[in-house]
């Protein structure tokens, strides 16, 4: 197994009410799940190929909850990569390299046998964590915004978040609200003013790597 660690920071909006059902072992709000996801990597490396400073980012689908598998998915890999760069982000997110559920990759990767052609595009983010607002674009692929939640009744910003010590993504989650349009193979269509994801990512082989005590 080759070694491989990715530290940066990942902006994700699925199609599920505020807080998503996922983080706490619920079905789906509406019975299915889709997301668009991105990472920026501040510093990684697969083996010597170095990550610093790449960005990726995914589509994903299923017609039921992901653990029911049958989903589809689309990696989009940064244009500026090389091919042992791009052919080193392919494989952590497709899951290999990787111990079995260790990652929300490898899951999300054994879940979704539909996938289609890997791309190479440019990707534009966007990712204030404490300021839960953030924006990706990916050209012909997806577009999605993010902002804080607002409270209904005053419009004030609200502030919640996921914290998950035996993750397999992130430890702890700012929770904001998320619109993505989509033009590429995989549309989603209930992704309006819905869940909405900024986390700080520190993966390997063997998943979260927790900072010492």
């Amino acid at each position: 197994m080759i070694g491989w660690e990715i530290h940066g920071r990942e902006l994700a909006n699925c199609n599920c009410a505020y807080g998503c059902p996922c983080q706490f072992n619920a079905l789906p709000t509406h019975g299915t799940c889709e997301a668009a996801v991105a990472f920026e990597i501040d510093r990684g490396h697969y083996g010597d190929v170095s990550l610093d400073g790449l960005r990726t980012a995914a589509v994903y689908k299923w017609p039921g909850p992901v653990h029911e598998g049958n989903g589809q998915m689309q990696l989009i890999i940064d244009e500026r990569a090389t091919p042992a760069q791009r052919e080193a982000l392919e494989t952590i997110m497709t899951g290999g390299d990787t111990n079995d559920m260790a990652t929300m990759w490898w899951i999300f990767s054994a879940m979704a046998p539909n996938k289609h052609p890997t791309l190479s595009l440019p990707i534009t983010t966007k990712i204030d964590i404490d300021g839960r607002t953030g924006r990706i674009s990916v050209p012909g692929v997806f577009e999605t915004e993010a902002v804080p939640i607002k409270n209904p009744v005053t419009g004030a910003e609200h502030r919640a978040r996921i914290d998950l010590p035996h993750g397999f993504e992130y430890s702890v989650a700012e929770v904001g609200s998320g619109t993505t349009t989509t033009e590429g193979v995989i549309p989603l269509t209930q992704n309006k003013a819905t869940y909405a994801q900024f986390a700080e990512i520190h993966l390997g082989n063997s998943g979260i790597i927790r900072a010492a005590a």
